[in-house]
């Protein structure tokens, strides 16, 4: 686990900014560890979340085959898995009946409020969701999509590794995401990125003041580029 101040620290930036930071700390990483589908996101102002991954799978289209007792215990530790460190944990929910279908919904009103109760600190779902209105006030989450009913949507297993929008995640994996998508960051390079953010900032703030000057033109932009290249 890393130092909670780093955690704070990290939710400040979005997840594009840390995405090109990665580029930066972990450049083996550019072309994976990232979602590559859009998903939906009902409450796109709510800041970024930032969390170790509780990886789950979930199905709707037929009856659980775990009943009675089993079920009820089954349930009971993927809760107790969800309570647990590393925290906060951020649910990440594969379902099996896709991809891009979401047959039943299992995260709606009593979920979200059971979870953000536990210490759940957002979700990120390919499959779809429901109760908007009476979603946990604050948690965030990305879906892939909305829709009325939870069918048979029932657990499947949870703690192992998921591949959600084409991002793969392990349990215990350090998440970041907000409206655009989410991605893993490698807990070795964590403490490097908020530099790596500040940085990219100080580049790009060359570009743009130059670019909303009145009269910007190419000339301007070259002497522009040529100043963001002197920023270490």
């Amino acid at each position: 686990m890393i130092e909670k101040s780093l955690l704070k620290d990290l939710a400040a930036f979005d997840t594009p900014t840390i995405c090109n930071a990665l580029e930066i700390v972990a450049p083996e990483r550019w072309l994976t560890g990232y979602t590559v589908k859009p998903l939906v996101a009902p409450f796109p102002d709510l800041p970024p979340m930032v969390g170790y991954a509780k990886t789950v799978t979930i199905r709707a289209t037929h009856i659980n085959e775990v009943t009675g007792q089993a079920a009820r215990e089954q349930r009971i530790k993927y809760y107790e898995y969800m309570a647990s460190e590393p925290a906060p944990g951020i649910a990440v929910l594969q379902d099996l009946d896709g991809p891009d279908v979401g047959f039943g919904a299992f995260w709606g009103e009593v979920q979200s409020t059971v979870h953000k109760a536990l210490g759940c600190a957002g979700v990120i779902t390919d499959g779809c969701i429901r109760d908007i209105p009476q979603w946990a006030p604050g948690l965030p989450v990305l879906a892939g999509s909305i829709a009325p009913s939870h069918a048979r949507v029932h657990l499947a297993d949870f703690g192992k590794q998921v591949r959600v929008a084409g991002m793969v995640v392990k349990s215990g994996d350090l998440i970041h995401a907000d409206r655009h998508g989410a991605v893993v960051i490698p807990e070795a390079v964590a403490a490097k990125i908020p530099a790596a953010c500040d940085l990219l900032a100080r580049k790009e703030a060359v570009i743009l003041d130059m670019a909303r000057k009145p009269g910007f033109t190419v000339a301007m932009l070259r002497d522009a580029l040529k100043k963001q290249d002197e920023i270490h």
